[in-house]
Order: structure tokens, then sequence, then C-alpha cells
């Protein structure tokens, strides 16, 4: 068959007339550069390793294309990657390359600033600590709080080993107690005040709070001190003779407190003749406390 020049001559028209068309648009689209600050990705940390401190998490790039494609370009569209599989323990330094810089096509990285960043590695480690409940509020007047416990009353955490250390404990979720009279049992989350430990699985606790009538005081004047342990042979004086004893514990338990209940007294045990100063002292009992005794120490002369 013998070839025509002018066979399908629209189509060979049209194409040379798009051809350059599009000659035209590239002609006219100039070669531009555009500072973009971008998001930086860590990759491959080794296992044992924990990024400490601030790391840096954008840097600034200079890209180059046309005019048309850097226009429509967003922080979201380039990444820079650091690749941290040779990293070891304390504080480093890495070259960020401008191949490590992950941009669309038609797009040139031309320069990362900084071209070197210094990141600070730690070893990872994990700890168990208590479960430290939060509260929120106070109770009814006349009640106070009592006994707090959780269930489970430990959690493991994971974290850099230096911030393990200064770990006092986890926290949870606010128990409201507001007003409260009786026992609360609250389910709550376990969580870490310091962002740079985490539990090492997800984790609720069952919060119990004790709330109990609060204790009252009971002001006795007039309690006899007395003297105990003194050696045979030996006479005591003891000045003054009587104390004022505050005593403390629940509204039951001191309705029917006399003076002369409270065994109040000093104790002379190895002390020969002479003059001394010496401690008042009230025998402990499992119904109430004493909280404050008037005068705490005595004049004793031993003769």
């Amino acid at each position: 068959m013998t070839y025509s020049p002018f066979r399908h001559l629209g189509l060979k028209l049209m194409a040379v007339a798009l051809a350059a068309l599009l000659w035209l648009i590239v002609a006219g689209d100039h070669l531009v550069e555009r500072s973009l600050r971008v998001p930086l990705e860590y990759r491959n940390i080794p296992p044992e390793l924990e990024l400490v401190g601030d790391p840096p998490t954008e840097v600034d790039v200079r890209l180059r294309g046309s005019s048309a494609v850097l226009g429509r370009l967003e922080a979201r569209d380039v990444v820079a990657v650091l690749d941290l599989a040779t990293a070891r323990p304390g504080s480093r330094m890495f070259h960020l390359r401008s191949d490590e810089v992950r941009a669309p096509y038609g797009v040139e990285v031309a320069q990362v600033i900084p071209g070197t960043l210094a990141v600070d590695l730690e070893k990872s480690g994990h700890r168990t600590v208590p479960v430290v409940p939060a509260l929120d509020g106070e109770p009814a007047p006349g009640f106070v709080i009592g006994r707090v416990t959780s269930d489970p009353p430990t959690v493991e955490v994971a974290g850099p080993e230096s911030r393990l250390k200064q770990l006092t404990g986890a926290t949870t979720e606010p128990v409201q107690i507001t007003g409260s009279r009786v026992r609360i049992r609250d389910v709550v989350t376990v969580g870490m005040t310091d962002s740079a430990v985490r539990l090492v699985q997800p984790q609720n606790a069952t919060i119990t709070v004790d709330v109990v009538p609060a204790p009252v005081e009971l002001e006795l004047a007039g309690v006899p001190i007395r003297w105990r342990n003194l050696q045979t042979g030996l006479s005591a004086a003891i000045r003054p003779v009587l104390a004022r004893v505050t005593a403390r514990g629940r509204r039951e338990a001191l309705t029917d407190l006399r003076a002369g209940s409270i065994d109040a007294f000093v104790d002379l045990y190895g002390l020969g003749p002479g003059r001394y100063n010496l401690r008042v002292q009230v025998d402990p009992s499992q119904t109430f406390g004493i909280s404050a005794i008037e005068p705490a120490v005595v004049d004793v002369t031993i003769k």
C-alpha cells in the first residue's frame, strides 16, 4: 500500500496542535523554589530505646519545581524521615539527607534545614507502681474520708529508665465523693501524669472509699497526774497535780468518758533523788486517742 502523507490529516494536525499547546504551557511555567515546614517521622527506633526530651517534630525544606506544582503543594504532601536503625543510648546526631524526604512526583528536594538533627535516646524499662486514686470533693458535714483502696493495687508501666526512677505511682480518673455519707465504690480509668511513661496495657481499677463519721474532741479538766515505777524507799511530789486532756474519737466512744477514766502519769523508772522535768503520758486506748495534754511537762521532785 502506498504511503500517503495526507491520510488522517485532521488527526495529525490535532496532535501537532496539542503538542504545541503542551510545550507552550511547560515553557511558560517557570522553575521556582519554595521553603516549606514539613513533619518529621522517626523510623526504625530500636525496641530497647526510647526518644526522650523534646525531639524535633518538624524541619524546613527547600523544594524546587514548577510554580504550578509548588503552588498546590501543602505541608502534609511532604514528609521528612529520619532512620534511627543504628541509634545508641545517649545524645546522638544524625544527618538528614535530601533523599530521605518524601515529595510528590515532579518536586525536587533542594535542601533540608537543619541538615543534622540532635536527639536524646535512653534505654527503655518496666516497673510496677502503686495506683494512687484521685478523689474529688468533700464528704457531707460531720463525715471524713477513711481508708481508700484500689483493685488492682499496682500496675506495670514502661518508659525511659530515668523517668521510671522518678515515678511514685499511677493516678486515676477522679472519684466523686462530694456530699457522701456512705462507702463509695467506682470503676475508673488508670493513667499516668508523666507523658514520657505509659501503661504496659490499658487498665481500669475499682476504687473503694470509706466515708465514716468524723471524730469529735472532748476536753476534760482535772485529770490527776500520778507517778509510776518509783524506787522503793523514795517519795515523789508532782507539780501541778492535775492536767487538762483533750480526747479525740467517735462521738459514741466519748459519751461516758470522765476525767477519772483517763490515766495520766509520769514514768520515774530508774530515777534517784533529785528534781526533774518529765513528760506527762496517757495509756493508749482502743476507742479514743489523745490529741493534747496541758501541761505536757511537769516538775517532779524525788526524795
